[in-house]
């Protein structure tokens, strides 16, 4: 198998794919493989279709179908047994089926058609083997048959006679339709092809071969066809039927025709009714009616009248373009019509002529076409008819139906092809076709075709206007038809419309009467009367030029035609006008309307006017000219702009006219006549005059002077005033023609002329005629003329004052002409050579006055010109001498930009209209502005100017923005342009006025964004002019900005912003460094811009720039923070936010220390945008940690508080900083952004450190007095969410700074236990500390030793509360196992055991609490460390610089948790020593040091037992035995029920359930951990109140003076807690236990002890209130208790026990220490001694302090003297112990009470306790 077949077998089982794409490329690709190898694909072909005989018939169509593109492509290379083959199987599968698959057997049967057009034989012989008589055959045979001879005439002939022979007898048996049809199909197609075949009989190959031969056969057809099936009612049928029956009825015998037309005829025309598509009866009807005329019938003329009808219908029914039969049937139709025409033309005129005066619009328009028809196909039957038809054309010439006149004009281009226009009646055919021609164009032309129903008269228009061209052009015959008679219709204005067609037939018809002679070109104007004159001509033709693209481009034909024309226009135009006229016509080619400019080319036919004017040179054709221009003004009344220039060409032929006389009578007549009420008429006539004043001056100022005096301008007056108001109005418009005369005059005479009388004549002549005077005049003003009448009330009053002259205004197109005559006037002044001699005297008041017109003008619309005028006339004014003074050129500047720049852009329906005058407007203002800057080229006159315009630039409303930034723009480039450096001098405002168009560039208009990026450009290059750069030079980077200008039109808002960077990149590299701050600080006043795009691109250039160029602005870091956080007060646009943070994160990545700075100085506490500031540093992990670092460093390094006393007030107070302050709220906002993450983890261990301190040095520290009444303001007006109490905020930044760092379990932990909250108080903060320590070493070990690093290096800082808390908390490090995990265990006691020595006691107790947390932390380490351990806690026990022994009873404590886990032969050294330190504290007279002692004894005695030395310690306990029996009976359980037990008591925090401790008022110490809490002084609480002067009466409470509850008497004054003052401790406070009430049940109490009592009330309660005295020189001993004694001094109530060993067991109160009085023998009796403070007569020193006995019974008191044993001097330093001495407080004595005592002073007295009554010493 070859390669062809393989892949013909590929593609022919590909064939059977689903998709029918697939399936069309399988049958191409096919195609194309037979186009290489036609047999093998053949073959492949056929093969495949024999060997798939079940292939479905759609796939065998498919096969089929390329087998015949293939042979159809190459038949002259198949041989004839490849032909056999494809034959059969064509045959084969044609007829495999009896039942019709059309498309299958349609293929098959085209295989056969194919392949006999070449081998007929073969295929004929293979059907005439299906086609057998006396059977039907295959459908599809007969219809192989029928294309078969179709295809191959001269083949399939021969086989007809044999062929129909056989089909004949099968007529009769076919009964189905299907059959019929074929049989038709059959003989019509055999019928053409004998036709065809008799055509060409001489090329035939059988020239024997005659039409009778056929007919025999033909009629017996015939018979079956007409008779039997033509009456079927399937309409397929008879369709096929009349298709046959049309080519049969020429192979029917003549007489036969004859015979059977009468019912042939008929028979098919009803077929009409039947069927909606008649072009098959239609053309079977033509051939019928051929067949007929040629055997010469006489049967046909009777039917001529239904036939005739019947085609009439048929043509006047509506063309479908769309559908094609519908048209071919049209041309059937009238081929019948013309097979009429030629055997009979009169029957058929007279059936057609009659109906072209139908009412019925497709009649006429479908009986003008047959008319069309005929003379086109029946000219020779038609010739002498043509009058007729003339006159009956008359009627159809008035019809107004677009259709009807569309089908007029087809029919008369068809007369003038026949020569019908020759003939008389001619003239109104050619006339119509101009009128035609002269239609108005649509003005939204519709695309139709010629042969639809929907025309309009733009479509006759345009065949009117081919049909005049071909006429003249290609009917030779028309040319004397033509010419001249077209001329006529050049200068009537009714054909203005059809004169390009017409110039362009002229053209033509002249070029060929030129060529036959001169003199049959040249128009006899003179015999002819309906000719125009050469100066008619001329004058339409140049005027109707003047609007050159008009009416088809009537401009070049207009000039086209004066060219040809002109030997008939002057003789010696010729050679003139042939080198003048193809000039304009090159500038009409290169130019279009839209594109032209008007004015220049008025110029230019004005010109080629003089030009002709001064070629003639002949004052009586020039006249003649003039005349003919004025008369032919008239016509032009509706065509202003015509009109206009044919006003200026009057005024160029009497300008060269040399008779005054003619010149005067015609300026006179001029103005008489002219139209003043129209405004352009009033134009062209001052342009007239002005044009003519060139050369006659001084009688055009004539003619103007005696006009204003003539009676014209007295209208009004006389009786008729009741037309006063119109009459004034007309008045108005004569005047501002005669200003505007004035002014053209001015502008267009001779300067030398003009400048003498223009102060002196013009210009007080336009003003008198403007105005009216209502007072005197200043000056003369030249002129006269009769003052008017008194004026009537005017709703427009407008009074000025120029020239001298108080004037009153009302007519708004009066204002108009005056100020365009200023404007002309003041222009030929700027004009003249000489102007700068010139001094303008007069130029300030027409500068005020057309400022005046200029305001009076509405600024929301732009209606009038008076505007633009205005400012033109005051740019000319501008440059003139003497110079505007700087206010008047302000006014002028914002009174311009007012007016202009805020009129509303117009309505869609209304821009064209208006858009012109706005944008002349424009114009005149950047005219304007530009003159200005010319007088200041210097850059504070160009920052003049856009100050000016920075209001508009910014304006909300985007029209005025574009107008704004287009004029800067325009001025910018003007600047450049006109930019002169002689030296090397800054452009000092560059940043300002960049930064005040960079926002624009992304506004919201596109054409805004472009102007922007133009102003830059020229600022960028002016720059570069400054630095002395070539006005050439390019630079690169410059240049770029064109590009991204060409971007701005339509971008998205990605790219805009993008481009907006790139912008401001280039900014950044060419912009001088001095001038960067001046431009980031006008940008930043663009982030508030109400256009949001452009405050974001503000936003985005500045960070731009920050980083490109912040390296240089660290001096003005201060001011662009600043300016940046106040700006931010003015925006809330998310955007703008994240930009403005961007920029300070710019900022500090360059100069972070500066912005950390700047921003530290915002005023506390920080308002939001400064957070978001703070928050914005924390966006990348370098900066981060840079100003972590410095806002530490700012944090730590200050003073944290200063010492503060309050106005009446002795307690000093503590203020926080602000410095400090102010860094830890940033630290706070820094650390609170997630970004911030990375750099407080880099920072953890610093940040930590740091911010506790920075917590406790804050605890009781308050705000400034300023910030304090700001934040009760905050807080009254809406509560702030964050504090700026200093603590809180340290608090809150350490929270941050942990959740940041990670540990957000440390900060839930904490929350849990209420740490935070303690740490904020003085009460709790060391408990809080100690929580937050536990909480770190539960949850955040790894952290611990870089931050306990931290903290030890703090151990040498200056403030004790500092000291205080990280002590605190490395000492409560021990007591977590964690440290011993993390090896810290070492360098922990080693840091805590340095500050043993502390000066601060509160730290060398915590140090104590430390090392006892061993036990609970690593308690297999206290072995280890049992010596270092014993000798810090011995040391402690021996702690003489604690006077509240707090240290030692911390040591007691912690010794007694270390005891049970000591090594015995560590212990046992030292247990006697402890033993014997701690037995002092057994009768302390605080509760804490008593349980805690004697706890701690027990240990002791539990450690002894099997250690060797119970011996030594019986001794200790032998005799300490008694106080510990006596305090089973102490008042307190605490001391009572104490437990020799290893427990470590639980801190008794008041209210520690319920939430933190408060603070008492002035201060208070830490609460002991495991010890009633006593009244401590902290570092930072106020210090102890010092004594007042002498008599202060201050509130004590008893318990001060008694050492334990008060007792009082029933009637006692209570004083609630808050008037406790400064030295009361607080309910639960520090102190609240040792204070607190013993519990009811605690046994009986001393005698007394509860008299007076009733009700104790609640804990910390004051009851009395003491007198107090004091001597003045008398001084407090430190370490003292207030009555001298030692300050651990029992104070319980009073009760103790008397030690002397007589009075075991008996109370001796409260002098039972050291009592020196004599022991009574017996034991028994007592003595009362009330001991008080006495006041000795001589002073005592400062150190000083006497007591004597006031007992009345004592021995020693009796005489009143002191009582020896208890009067004592007392020294400073260390107390020292003195017997029997009570404890109290010296200043406070009990007022109204008494103190009972018992002391036995004999056996011979027993003295029972007495009161003293209420005196006090």
């Amino acid at each position: 198998m070859t390669y062809v077949k393989k892949l013909a077998a590929i593609l022919l089982d590909a064939v059977t794919d689903k998709d029918p794409l697939v399936q069309e490329q399988v049958c191409g690709a096919l195609c194309a493989l037979g186009e290489a190898a036609p047999e093998e694909a053949l073959g492949a072909c056929e093969e495949y279709l024999r060997q798939h005989e079940k292939l479905a018939h759609p796939y065998r169509t498919m096969i089929l179908r390329a087998v015949e593109v293939v042979v159809s492509s190459h038949i002259g290379e198949l041989d004839k047994a490849k032909a056999r083959a494809v034959t059969l199987l064509a045959s084969s599968e044609m007829t495999r089926t009896k039942e019709l698959v059309y498309d299958w057997q349609r293929a098959a049967s085209d295989v056969l058609v194919a392949v006999g057009k070449r081998f007929v034989g073969t295929v004929m012989e293979e059907l005439l083997s299906k086609f057998q008589p006396g059977a039907l055959p295959h459908c599809f045979v007969v219809q192989t048959l029928a294309n078969l001879s179709a295809s191959n005439v001269f083949g399939m002939v021969p086989f007809l006679t044999s062929i129909l022979s056989t089909m004949l007898p099968m007529l009769g048996m076919a009964k189905h339709d299907a059959m019929r049809v074929a049989f038709c199909c059959a003989l019509q197609h055999f019928s053409e092809s004998i036709l065809e075949y008799l055509a060409d009989l001489d090329q035939a190959p059988d020239p024997t071969v005659r039409k009778d031969t056929f007919a025999t056969d033909m009629l017996s057809a015939y018979d079956i066809l007409f008779n039997c099936w033509l009456q079927s009612r399937e309409a397929k049928l008879r369709l096929a039927v009349v298709e046959a029956l049309g080519p049969m009825s020429h192979l029917l015998p003549g007489e036969k025709l004859e015979e059977q037309l009468p019912k042939l005829l008929p028979g098919v025309l009803a077929l009409y009714k039947k069927h909606a598509e008649t072009f098959h009866v239609s053309k079977s009807l033509g051939q019928i009616l051929e067949a007929a005329v040629s055997v010469g019938s006489r049967t046909l003329e009777p039917q001529l009248d239904s036939l005739l009808a019947a085609l009439h219908a048929q043509i006047c029914v509506p063309v479908e373009s769309s559908s094609p039969l519908v048209v071919s049937n049209q041309k059937e139709v009238l081929r019948c019509c013309t097979v009429l025409a030629r055997c009979a033309p009169d029957r058929i005129l007279a059936f057609l002529l009659p109906k072209l005066d139908a009412s019925n619009e497709r009649t006429r328009v479908g009986t003008l076409q047959v008319v069309r028809h005929v003379i086109n196909s029946a000219a020779s039957q038609m010739e002498v008819k043509k009058p007729f038809i003339l006159s009956s054309m008359r009627l159809p010439l008035l019809d107004t139906n677009t259709k009807v006149k569309r089908a007029v004009v087809q029919v008369i281009s068809a007369m003038a092809h026949h020569g019908y226009l020759e003939q008389p009646g001619g003239e109104l055919m050619v006339e119509y076709i101009v009128q035609q021609c002269a239609l108005p164009p649509e003005t939204e032309p519709q695309k139709l075709s010629p042969d639809s129903e929907d025309l309009t008269a733009d479509s006759v228009r345009a065949i009117s206007i081919s049909t005049l061209y071909l006429v003249s052009t290609t009917v030779d015959r028309m040319s004397d038809v033509l010419w001249p008679y077209l001329l006529a219709f050049l200068t009537p204005v009714r054909f203005t419309g059809a004169l390009t067609p017409l110039c362009r037939s002229l053209v033509h018809l002249a070029q060929k009467r030129q060529e036959v002679g001169a003199e049959a070109f040249l128009i006899q104007s003179d015999s002819n009367v309906t000719l125009p004159s050469p100066y008619a001509i001329t004058t339409r033709l140049l005027t109707v030029s003047s609007q050159p693209y008009m009416g088809d481009g009537r401009g070049a034909a207009s000039l086209r035609l004066l060219n040809a024309l002109h030997r008939s226009i002057h003789p010696l135009l010729e050679q003139r006008w042939a080198t003048t006229i193809p000039p304009l016509l090159e500038h009409l080619d290169e130019f279009t309307e839209e594109t032209l400019s008007q004015k220049e080319w008025e110029e230019k036919l004005l010109a080629f006017l003089r030009d002709t004017l001064a070629v003639v040179s002949d004052n009586t054709w020039i006249c003649q000219l003039g005349l003919e221009m004025c008369k032919q003004l008239p016509c032009y009344n509706g065509l202003p702009q015509e009109k206009n220039f044919l006003y200026k060409c009057v005024g160029t032929a009497l300008g060269a006219a040399s008779s005054k006389d003619v010149v005067t009578k015609q300026l006179r007549e001029l103005l008489e006549t002219a139209g003043h009420q129209d405004e352009a008429e009033r134009e062209g006539l001052a342009c007239c005059f002005g044009i003519c004043a060139v050369s006659h001056l001084d009688d055009v100022l004539a003619q103007l002077g005696d006009f204003m005096r003539s009676d014209v301008f007295r209208k009004s007056t006389g009786i008729f005033n009741i037309f006063k108001e119109r009459s004034e109005n007309e008045l108005e418009k004569l005047k501002g023609t005669v200003i505007l005369c004035y002014g053209h005059v001015a502008a267009r005479a001779p300067r030398e002329l003009v400048l003498p009388k223009l102060e002196s004549d013009l210009l007080p002549s336009m003003f008198r005629y403007f105005s009216t005077k209502v007072g005197t005049r200043r000056a003369a003003c030249g002129g006269g003329g009769a003052p008017p009448g008194p004026r009537a009330l005017i709703p427009f009053t407008f009074v000025v004052q120029v020239l001298g002259i108080k004037v009153e205004t009302k007519d708004p197109a009066l204002k108009l002409c005056l100020v365009q005559s200023v404007f002309m006037a003041s222009q030929a002044i700027c004009s003249n050579a000489q102007v700068g001699s010139f001094h303008f005297s007069r130029k300030p008041d027409l500068v005020a006055q057309m400022m005046e017109f200029i305001k009076a003008e509405p600024r929301d619309s732009l209606r009038t010109p008076i505007r633009k005028k205005a400012m033109l006339a005051c740019t000319c004014l501008v440059s003139l001498e003497p110079a505007l003074e700087e206010q008047v050129q302000a006014d002028l500047t914002r009174s311009c930009l007012s007016s202009v720049l805020s009129v509303l852009p117009d309505p869609e329906g209304e821009r064209d209209h208006q858009e012109s005058l706005y944008l002349d407007t424009m114009h005149a203002l950047e005219d304007l502005l530009t003159s200005l800057l010319r007088r200041n080229m210097t850059p504070q006159g160009l920052q003049i100017m856009v100050e000016h315009l920075s209001p508009w630039i910014k304006s909300p409303r985007g029209h005025e923005r574009v107008r704004a930034l287009g004029l800067s723009a325009c001025l910018l480039q003007h600047f450049l342009d006109h930019l002169r450096v002689g030296a090397l001098v800054p452009f000092h405002n560059l940043g300002l006025l960049i930064g005040l168009f960079s926002p624009r560039c992304a506004d919201l208009w596109p054409a805004t964004r472009q102007e922007a990026v133009s102003c830059i450009y020229a600022l960028l290059y002016l720059q570069l002019g400054y630095e002395g750069f070539a006005r050439d030079y390019r630079d690169d980077a410059v240049e770029r900005l064109l590009t991204l200008k060409d971007g701005l039109v339509h971008p998205d808002p990605d790219v805009l912003f993008h481009t907006c960077h790139s912008i401001s990149q280039i900014i950044a590299k060419r912009l001088p460094p001095e001038q960067l701050i001046s431009l980031l600080l006008t940008m930043f006043e663009g982030l508030g811009d109400p256009d949001k795009n452009c405050s974001r691109a503000a936003a985005v250039m500045i960070n731009c720039l920050l980083r490109e160029r912040g390296n240089v602005l660290l001096e003005k870091v201060p001011e662009l923070v600043s300016v940046l956080r106040s700006k931010l007060q003015d925006t809330r646009e998310e955007d703008i936010l994240q930009a403005a943070q961007h920029s300070v994160y710019l900022l500090a990545s360059q100069h972070c220390a500066a912005v950390v700075a700047s921003l530290l100085g915002s005023p506390l506490p920080f308002d939001s945008h400064t957070c978001t500031l703070w928050r914005a540093l924390a966006v990348e992990p370098g900066l981060t940690t840079q100003v972590l670092g410095l806002l530490l460093d700012k944090m730590s390094r200050d003073v944290p508080f200063k010492e503060t006393r309050a106005f009446l007030s002795s307690s000093p107070g503590r203020e926080a900083t602000l410095l400090p302050l102010a860094a830890t709220c940033a630290l706070y906002e820094v650390m609170s952004t997630p970004a911030s993450g990375p750099a407080v983890l880099g920072l953890y261990p610093q940040l930590f450190a740091a911010l506790l301190l920075r917590v406790s040095c804050t605890v009781g520290v308050v705000l400034p007095r300023t910030l304090q009444a700001k934040e009760r303001r905050s807080a009254a007006s809406a509560p702030a969410p964050r504090t700026l109490e200093p603590c809180s905020s340290a608090v809150e930044a350490l929270q941050a700074m942990l959740l940041r760092g990670g540990s957000e379990d440390v900060v839930q932990h904490m929350e849990l236990e209420g740490g935070w909250q303690l740490l904020r108080t003085s009460a709790g903060h060391e408990e809080g500390v100690a929580r937050l320590a536990s909480a770190m070493a539960k949850f955040a070990g790894p952290r611990l030793p870089l931050v306990m690093a931290a903290l030890v290096c703090t151990q040498g800082s200056t403030y004790e509360i500092q000291r205080v808390t990280s002590t605190g908390f490395l000492a409560e490090l021990l007591n977590s196992n964690v440290v011993n995990d993390l090896t810290l265990l070492e360098s922990l006691l080693d840091n805590l055991a340095a500050r043993q020595k502390d000066p601060c006691a509160s730290v060398r107790r915590l140090v104590l609490r430390g090392l006892a947390n061993i036990a609970s932390g690593s308690p297999d380490k206290v072995q280890a460390h049992g010596p270092q351990l014993l000798t810090a806690v011995l040391g402690g026990l021996d702690d003489r610089d604690d006077p509240h022994s707090l240290v030692a009873l911390e040591a007691m404590v912690g010794l007694a948790r270390l005891l049970d886990l000591m090594e015995p032969q560590d212990l046992h050294p030292v247990l006697l020593h402890v033993a014997i330190r701690i037995r002092p504290f057994f009768d302390s007279e605080k509760t804490e040091l008593r349980s805690a002692s004697i706890r701690l004894f027990g240990h002791l005695n539990k450690a002894c037992h099997g250690g060797g030395c119970e011996d030594v310690f019986r001794e200790q306990v032998v005799g300490g035995l008694v106080p510990l029996l006596l305090h089973l009976q102490d008042p307190q359980a605490a001391v009572s029920s104490v437990r020799p037990v290893h427990e470590r008591p639980q801190p008794q925090v008041r209210g520690a359930g319920r939430g933190p401790a408060e603070a008492p008022p002035g201060g208070a110490g830490p609460a002991l951990r495991g010890v009633p809490q006593l009244r401590l002084q902290t570092p930072d609480a106020p210090p102890p109140r010092p004594p007042g002067p002498p008599g202060e009466h201050q509130p004590v409470l008893l318990q001060e003076q008694l050492g334990g509850r008060p007792r009082c008497r029933p009637d006692a004054h209570r004083v609630p807690g808050a008037a406790r003052g400064g030295g009361a401790p607080a309910a639960g406070g520090p102190g609240a236990a040792h204070h607190s009430a013993p519990a009811a049940a605690q046994g009986p109490g001393p005698p007394g002890a509860r008299e007076g009592c009733r009700d104790s009330g609640p804990p910390g309660e004051v009851r009395l209130r003491l007198p107090q005295r004091h001597h003045p020189d008398k001084q407090q001993q430190p370490g003292l208790n207030p009555l001298g004694g030692p300050q651990g001094a029992p104070a319980r109530g009073g009760v103790g026990r008397c030690r002397h060993p007589r009075h075991t067991g008996v109370q001796c109160l409260p002098f039972w220490r050291g009592c020196r009085r004599p022991a009574p023998a017996g034991g028994g009796g007592a003595s009362s001694c009330t001991p008080q403070l006495r006041f000795p007569i001589k002073p005592l020193g400062p150190q000083q302090v006497a007591w004597e006995c006031k007992d009345l019974a004592c021995p020693r008191g009796a005489a009143g003297s002191a009582c020896t044993p208890f009067r004592k001097t007392l020294n400073r330093g260390r107390p020292q112990a003195v017997a029997g001495w009570p404890v109290g407080n010296p200043e406070s004595r009990s007022h109204g009470s008494r103190w009972e005592n018992t002391c036995i002073e004999g056996p011979e007295r027993t003295r029972a306790p007495r009161p003293h009554g209420n005196r006090a010493a």
